[in-house]
């Protein structure tokens, strides 16, 4: 391709619009399929965690840290602790493996 950035930024304008529209003028009726509805309801979960997954490994400069802090995340998140409390509760974790490795 050419060097010009203003190509790229202009194509991926073109597939994200593309695929935004698409689906609206190919899918007319409504989705009656159970499968398909929750595999689309499932679709911008899956997305974010696939985005986040890499930088919480990766973001203490430590994988040992990241992965203590995510345990720890996830195990709050599930008892149903607020944001606030599991965030910092992940940040003191991923600072104490961190201290420790």
């Amino acid at each position: 391709m050419t060097e010009h950035p203003y190509v790229y930024i202009v194509l991926i304008a073109l597939v994200t619009y593309a695929l935004r529209v698409l689906p609206l003028t190919l899918i007319r009726k409504p989705i009656s399929s159970p499968f398909i509805r929750s595999f689309l309801y499932y679709v911008p979960y899956v997305t974010l965690a696939v985005m986040v997954f890499p930088a919480i490994l990766t973001a203490t400069g430590s994988v040992y840290a990241g992965a203590a802090a995510m345990a720890v995340a996830i195990a709050l998140a599930l008892t149903g602790k607020g944001l606030v409390t599991v965030a910092a509760c992940a940040c003191v974790a991923a600072f104490l493996v961190g201290m420790i490795g």
